[in-house]
């Protein structure tokens, strides 16, 4: 009897632990979502920038790349003392933040198939390490427009 109820309490344990590791795995898995996308109406007819924020309120991921029907390649950026650089990828950590916004992160879409202009809706998929691509409709905007931080729109 005894020997039995030693049995019981080691699997109880045991199924204990495996339930807190399928727990733990669960929380790892990153729960994106993009917000306050947009693109200012371009100046040049080859070259558009983009601006959006993507919100993980789970595990870390990285963004990969991004891709758009309307150039042939879309890059990803950094600017840091006034110095743009191309990224190959940006981390989205745990539960925060990945901002592109005008002065810092930003995607350049290059060799534009033609000029977006204000009121156009261009598709865009981000592609990530772990989660599923994101696919999201760019509005664009005015070329001077610069929204106001936290006044993001959901996508």
């Amino acid at each position: 009897m005894i020997v039995g109820s030693a049995l019981a309490l080691t699997a109880g344990l045991a199924l204990a632990g495996c339930s807190d590791a399928s727990a733990d795995k669960a929380s790892d898995k990153p729960e994106l979502k993009v917000a306050g996308a947009f693109m200012p109406a371009p100046a040049m007819d080859d070259m558009a920038s983009g601006f959006f924020t993507v919100t993980n309120k789970g595990g870390a991921d990285k963004l990969t790349s991004v891709t758009s029907s309307i150039a042939e390649k879309v890059t990803l950026h950094s600017t840091k003392n006034n110095a743009m650089k191309e990224q190959k990828s940006f981390d989205v950590p745990a539960n925060g933040e990945l901002d592109f916004a005008r002065g810092g992160n930003h995607l350049m879409f290059e060799e534009l198939k033609h000029k977006p202009k204000e009121g156009d809706k261009i598709a865009v998929t981000l592609h990530f390490a772990k989660s599923d691509p994101i696919e999201v409709e760019v509005p664009v905007k005015a070329a001077t427009y610069n929204p106001k931080p936290g006044k993001h729109a959901s996508h």
